[in-house]
């Protein structure tokens, strides 16, 4: 059996990661491809992303044993990625994380072989979605929307534009990963 491909996702906030991968959650097992979960120290029903809920000390007591494949911190919350990637990958899945443009140079040291995903969408389509969500001030949207563009495409990654109809997003990412898993080396 070869082992899977780890495909990490990242992109400005407001791109419909969350709602790509959420679909892609909902149609992609039928093509092998899995989702991970990222543990968040943030409430379970805040963010609008399926994630596992963790206090700040269940975090810490996670990291400390080698709990996680990968870790990393923004907007005063820790996140992480279960060390259950590294079983799944071993046993020939696709898998999907959720990553952070930040913690991206970690994850190329964490796993050399990762393909990099980059989920995006225009400005205006950026500003609506984070509006619409209501969890930042104008100020912070304005902030988010000038941050969109420091970190450069990492080289390599597949581009989903996610502007138009959110199936059509995740259909093209399921294409995308089916296309590159011929060349997905261990």
């Amino acid at each position: 059996m070869s082992a899977g491909c780890l495909y990490y996702v990242m992109g400005p906030s407001g791109a419909g990661k969350d709602s790509v991968l959420g679909w892609v959650r909902e149609h992609g097992l039928a093509h092998g491809v899995l989702c991970a979960h990222r543990y968040i120290t943030r409430p379970a029903q805040a963010g609008g992303e399926n994630h596992l809920a963790l206090s700040e000390l269940e975090f810490q007591w996670r990291e400390q044993r080698g709990l996680f494949a990968l870790t990393w911190q923004a907007h005063g919350l820790h996140y992480g990625i279960g060390s259950e990637v590294t079983h799944w990958l071993a046993r020939g899945a696709d898998v999907l994380v959720n990553g952070s443009r930040g913690a991206y140079p970690q994850a190329c040291q964490r796993f050399p072989a990762l393909t990099p995903v980059l989920i995006t969408a225009g400005a205006q389509a950026i500003a609506r979605r984070l509006a619409a969500r209501g969890r930042e001030s104008e100020a912070d949207i304005a902030e988010r929307l000038i941050r969109m563009h420091a970190y450069p495409t990492p080289a390599g990654s597949m581009v989903i534009r996610n502007e138009g109809c959110l199936a059509d997003a995740g259909r093209t990412l399921l294409q995308a990963i089916r296309d590159a898993h011929r060349g997905c080396s261990d």
